[in-house]
């Protein structure tokens, strides 16, 4: 069995009142028990040519509604320049210059497409994914 841990530190000495310091660890596992995600797209770079919406991971092409778990990070240094990132048509939000994500994806194609689209807001940007898959 694989085991993937991801960790995620958030620290600031000026956010809060208080100093923040937070360190959290969660083991990657398969939908509804504590079996390791086996599989992974391996990490991958994209680099766009222009700013149009491309399909990054098309839901269909992944079991449905399991427990997958998705990486991205812009790899762009121009503070301005973000990818804007959809799920089933619905904008989740932007990543900046520098800034990354990890989230769960269902990959459910039942009734809604749930693809995960990129879009970014220049030409010439690249972004960093990986998909670790449950099977």
């Amino acid at each position: 069995m694989a085991t993937t841990t991801a960790t995620i530190t958030l620290s600031s000495t000026d956010l809060l009142s208080d100093e923040l310091s937070l360190n959290t660890t969660a083991t990657m596992t398969a939908a509804g028990n504590s079996t390791g995600l086996t599989l992974a797209s391996g990490l991958s770079r994209k680099k766009t040519g222009n700013t149009t919406e491309y399909t990054l991971f098309a839901a269909a092409d992944y079991t449905d509604d399991k427990a997958h778990k998705v990486y991205l990070k812009n790899i762009s240094t121009t503070a301005a320049q973000y990818f804007e990132i959809q799920v089933a048509g619905t904008v989740v939000g932007k990543i900046y210059a520098g800034d990354w994500a990890l989230f769960p994806w269902s990959a459910d194609s039942t009734g809604t497409n749930c693809d995960i689209d990129i879009t970014p807001s220049a030409a010439d940007m690249t972004l960093e994914y990986m998909l670790f898959i449950d099977e």
